[in-house]
C-alpha cells in the first residue's frame, strides 16, 4: 500500500452488518402498501444508495405516493432494530488498528444514522472527526462526490485513496473519483448470491473477509481492475 495515502471505508455493508437488517425492513414496511420487492431487487437497486434516492425509486417504479410520515417512522424503527441486531464486520476493527496510514469513514447514510451505528458497535470514537455524509454532496453514488469530499476533508489526492466498497454503487463512485477500489463481499446481504460485476463497476480487488485484508494478494503490485 506504499501509494496509498488514505483508506476510506464504506459503512453499511463495510464496517457494519446492516444491509440484511435494512432491506428486511424496508420490504415488510413497503408490502403493508402493496408493493412486493424482495431481497435481489433491494441488492440491485438500493444497495449504496441514500434513503432519499431510494424512496424516489420506489415512487417512480411503483407510482406510490409514500406519505411524507414513511421516512421518518422507517428510520425510527430502523434504529431500534439496530439497537439490537446490529453487529460489527467481523475482522474490520482488527485492520483499523493495524492501519499505518490515515483513514475515515464516506457513507449514503445520514448523520443521524452513521452516528447511532457507530456507537452501537463500538466504533464512534474511532472515526469521530472522521465522517463524510451524502449529505455534505450534491450528488450521492454512483457520482464521485463523496468520495472527493472525504479526501478533501483528510487533505488527501484522489489517486491516492484507496476505497473500500461493497456496492456496486459505491465501486462505481470510487472508480468515477479515480480512486483504487476494493469490494468486500463478505457481508450477509452478498452470501450466496450470484455477485455480478458489470464493466463499469470492475473492482482492482475483492476480498470476502476482513483477515484477507492485508495479504499478499490483496496488496501485490499493479492497480488494474480485476475480472
Amino acid at each position: 500500500m506504499r501509494d496509498i495515502d488514505l483508506v476510506i471505508f464504506d459503512c453499511d455493508g463495510v464496517l457494519i452488518d446492516s444491509e440484511t437488517i435494512s432491506a428486511r425492513m424496508l420490504i415488510a414496511e413497503l408490502a403493508e402498501r402493496g408493493i412486493d420487492l424482495d431481497m435481489d431487487y433491494v441488492a440491485r437497486h438500493f444497495l449504496g444508495r441514500s434513503y432519499p434516492v431510494v424512496l424516489a425509486t420506489v415512487r417512480k417504479d411503483f407510482g406510490v405516493d409514500l406519505p411524507e410520515s414513511f421516512e421518518p417512522a422507517y428510520r425510527q424503527r430502523l434504529l431500534d432494530a439496530f439497537e439490537t441486531e446490529l453487529t460489527i464486520m467481523p475482522g474490520v476493527a482488527d485492520v483499523i488498528r493495524a492501519l499505518d496510514r490515515p483513514y475515515c469513514l464516506a457513507t449514503s447514510s445520514s448523520p443521524v444514522r452513521v452516528k447511532r451505528s457507530l456507537e452501537i458497535v463500538g466504533l464512534d470514537s474511532v472515526f469521530a472527526g472522521k465522517v463524510t455524509t451524502a449529505s455534505e454532496v450534491a450528488n450521492g453514488k454512483p457520482a464521485p462526490d463523496l468520495f472527493l469530499r472525504a479526501a478533501e476533508k483528510m487533505g488527501a489526492q484522489p489517486e491516492r485513496c484507496l476505497v473500500i466498497e461493497d456496492s456496486l454503487m459505491g465501486v462505481r463512485a470510487g472508480l468515477a473519483a479515480g480512486m483504487v477500489v476494493w469490494r468486500f463481499t463478505g457481508g450477509s446481504h452478498l452470501q450466496g448470491r450470484a455477485l455480478e460485476t458489470p464493466d463499469d463497476a470492475v473492482p482492482h480487488r475483492e476480498f470476502a473477509n476482513f483477515r484477507e485484508f492485508f495479504h499478499s494478494d490483496l496488496l501485490s503490485e499493479g492497480t488494474e481492475p480485476q475480472r
